[in-house]
């Protein structure tokens, strides 16, 4: 968790691990300015966006990690400035999967991310809720992916990613 300036205000051991790999956390002198600097490094402009989380990739040794960017506001009004919170998550093999199968039918970010919220089991409403879109857009991104895919329906959707991930 930082500051709004991107300060270092809270750190669980296994997040400061996963930053300073391959160097053990405790051998480094200033760690405060240590936690700074890689804060900064995955959020190279210092802009987080107040209206939804961003998710980046951090990479530590042959691993790699989504760090979800969330901006967090004042809970009272005396409080001071907003925090930033940061969480680091391994991704999942089935959001590998979706990678390929996006690349292999040609499908766009935005796609991507309906089919990922589909496969999450979120109906056409919750997955419009999500992306910040309208519904109608939701069923317009759902049928250029069945096109795409050669498939009629949404179970057909899932349908070909599941057999195409086996």
């Amino acid at each position: 968790m930082t500051d709004s300036s991107l300060k270092p205000i809270y750190a669980n051991s296994e997040a400061v691990e996963i930053l300073a790999y391959p160097e053990k956390f405790e051998r480094i002198k200033s760690q405060r300015h240590f936690l700074s600097s890689k804060t900064r490094s995955i959020i190279p402009d210092g802009k987080v966006s107040p209206e939804s989380p961003t998710n980046r990739e951090v990479i530590s040794g042959n691993r790699r990690y989504v760090c979800r960017v969330i901006p967090l506001k004042p809970y009272a009004n005396n409080s001071s400035e907003p925090a930033v919170a940061l969480l680091l998550e391994r991704p999942s093999g089935r959001s590998q999967n979706i990678g390929k199968i996006s690349e292999q039918y040609h499908l766009t970010p935005r796609e991507r991310e309906t089919v990922e919220l589909l496969l999450q089991g979120l109906i056409g409403k919750e997955i419009a809720e999500r992306m910040k879109i309208s519904p109608n857009t939701v069923k317009a991104f759902l049928r250029l992916v069945m096109v795409k895919m050669g498939v009629t329906t949404r179970t057909g959707i899932m349908a070909k990613l599941i057999h195409l991930a086996l």
